[in-house]
């Protein structure tokens, strides 16, 4: 297979009113350091910054009402209708800082990313707005009966590929189209892919194959290459790299919340959370 790398991905970007960008990448800096009502039409979710914009004291937190409340534990994973999911969306399309829900800290807040004390910005900007399906996470107890090798500790990721950049921050309900395998230092860190349902391009997709190739093509190799300016080696992806389809997505989202129920329980160790 013919690897393409971060710069040839380019490339592959279609005309307007698709799943890519062409606007520029934007900073963490112009997000505002006030409350924050993000595109949450069906339900009361609202969000508040603290700290400094791309700085290490920046979060995000979430509110319900009156109620300071978890991302990870407290929004529901199901929809509004059968088959559709909520998605906390951590990092918007064309963006390079690398938020994310702090899982080890009090109301899990958005926040960037450190690496050896360092802030951590992706090498150049994301296509797709990135982030987590609330109440899911990937046991690092369990192993893959098939890829042998054991969750990464985290919510399931979900890369929303909708013709919008949706803020940082945002409950979007969206549908599983697919899932990838990806593995990431010996670790499952899989990649549901999937649409906003109120999204222009909705219609169009329901399933893996009605993703445009270049799409595909497009998530699996930015992945596979996103940390080797840092000399780290590439990704891999099991099942032969290929996307599965939405009732494989929709199977493997409903195992990350059942082991999700088993860590809020006290049935599953906890690890290093």
């Amino acid at each position: 297979m013919k690897f393409l790398s971060p710069v040839a991905l380019l490339a592959l970007a279609p005309a307007a009113a698709s799943a890519w960008s062409t606007s520029a990448p934007r900073s963490l800096s112009a997000v505002r350091a006030s409350r924050v009502i993000p595109a949450t039409i069906l339900n009361s979710y609202s969000t508040v910054t603290s700290g400094e914009a791309e700085t290490e004291s920046f979060r995000l937190a979430f509110t319900e009402g009156e109620s300071s409340i978890s991302p990870w534990h407290d929004i529901p994973l199901k929809g509004s209708s059968d088959g559709t999911y909520n998605a906390v969306i951590e990092i918007p399309k064309m963006t390079k800082a690398k938020m994310e829900v702090a899982t080890k800290e009090p109301g899990n807040p958005i926040a960037q990313d450190m690496k050896k004390g360092k802030l951590r910005d992706y090498h150049g900007p994301i296509f797709w707005n990135y982030g987590c399906l609330p109440q899911t996470w990937e046991n690092p107890n369990e192993e893959h009966p098939e890829l042998k090798c054991f969750g990464d500790d985290d919510p399931i990721d979900v890369v929303e590929i909708g013709s919008k950049s949706l803020a940082m921050g945002t409950v979007a309900e969206v549908k599983p189209l697919g899932v990838i395998a990806m593995i990431d230092d010996g670790e499952l860190d899989w990649k549901v892919v999937a649409i906003a349902t109120d999204d222009e391009l909705a219609s169009q997709y329901n399933d893996i194959d009605d993703v445009p190739a270049a799409v595909k093509d497009g998530i699996r190799e930015w992945f596979r290459w996103y940390k080797t300016p840092d000399d780290k080696p590439l990704n891999g992806f099991g099942f032969d790299e290929k996307w599965l389809d939405a009732k494989a997505a929709g199977e493997v989202i409903e195992e990350t919340h059942e082991a999700w129920k088993g860590l809020r329980s006290g049935d599953i160790e906890a690890g290093k959370l």
